[in-house]
């Protein structure tokens, strides 16, 4: 597709059709890097990618050795994504 000028919607429109999960890593304060985002791809409305967080790194002090100490916690969304790949179970079902 090289050469090609596609206007920005319909970049905008194969990125939400063609990705369903975005994972984020950073670099923490102590030099590490972590995964701190695992965000779904929600779908388009009307010119914007819609995107929404399922799990986030709450970072919750520094340990002795001056290390990132925290936990990796689900916002309680439930994803779309979550029955292609069977795991329904660990967001209940549906109400």
């Amino acid at each position: 597709m090289a050469g090609l000028e596609l206007p920005a919607r319909a970049i905008r429109e194969q990125m939400s059709s063609a990705l369903h999960l975005v994972v984020q890593t950073s670099r923490m304060p102590d030099g590490s890097r972590r995964v701190t985002h695992v965000t779904e791809v929600a779908g388009m409305e009307s010119e914007l990618v819609t995107l929404q967080d399922i799990f986030l790194f709450r970072q919750q002090s520094m340990s002795p050795e001056l290390r990132v100490q925290g936990e990796f916690v689900a916002t309680g969304i439930r994803p779309a994504i979550a029955e292609r790949f069977g795991v329904t179970e660990l967001w209940g079902e549906r109400s």
